[in-house]
């Protein structure tokens, strides 16, 4: 299977199907997943994060709309639902002070909210990071999001998974560090005419590079993938 067929067939992937790893796609991390292509075939569900890449696959025929993990979208659900369920939930990411700041900024607004632990995204070896992983399959939570970038995180949910565990995963970017200093990151001009590029463009200068060289280098990748996949077909 082509990769844009594994990704637009994950797009799809109805809700209510068995679904334990969950990922989002935007410009950059299209660039990322197509580099573990063994790695997508393992996760369960994509979201497409991102309002350009969105239009992207609407001109394809697929209908999609816009989702990432924050508290602009699918976080206050996912939160809320462990409240109600009574799920506990693990998050790994960031630095130590930023998801120290995190997690005050959720239990503050979260109160019910079962926290079973967190931890930094960044380990010394690979050793280090099975052991890790191991431990927490051991655990056992019921919700795991990890925030350590594409490709990292899917490959952490990936191999958490292949570790036994069986519970629901999802990456989310930089949310952890975004909520560090509080529950709304994105000022409501800039989430509501879908300008939130731009705002991180001007909170993390560094993220401009992105922005400017590495989107317009995916559309060039998503065009050729489109084109090749439908010629074969």
């Amino acid at each position: 299977m082509s990769f844009i067929k594994k990704i637009i067939t994950k797009i799809n992937k109805l809700e209510r199907e068995d679904i334990h790893l969950i990922t989002f796609v935007n410009p950059y991390s299209y660039l990322e997943l197509r580099k573990i292509k063994s790695t997508v075939d393992e996760i369960d569900k994509i979201y497409v994060d991102g309002i350009f890449l969105v239009y992207f696959f609407r001109l394809i025929g697929v209908k999609t709309k816009r989702k990432s993990f924050d508290m602009t979208s699918l976080a206050p659900i996912v939160f809320n639902d462990c409240i109600k369920y009574k799920k506990s939930i693990y998050f790994v990411g960031s630095t130590d002070t930023a998801i120290e700041g995190f997690i005050s900024t959720i239990n503050s607004e979260y109160k019910n909210l079962n926290v079973l632990g967190y931890r930094n995204g960044y380990f010394s070896d690979v050793q280090e990071k099975q052991k890790f992983i191991n431990n927490l399959a051991k655990i056992e939570p019921d919700i795991l999001v990890v925030g350590m970038g594409t490709p990292h995180q899917e490959e952490f949910l990936v191999s958490l998974k292949n570790s036994g565990w069986k519970g629901e995963g999802y990456t989310c970017g930089g949310f952890i560090h975004q909520t560090s200093k509080g529950i709304n990151y994105y000022p409501k001009f800039y989430d509501k005419y879908n300008l939130r590029w731009l705002y991180r463009m001007i909170d993390e200068p560094k993220l401009i590079k992105r922005y400017l060289l590495y989107y317009p280098l995916s559309v060039c990748f998503f065009i050729f993938d489109v084109l090749k996949y439908k010629l074969k077909k």
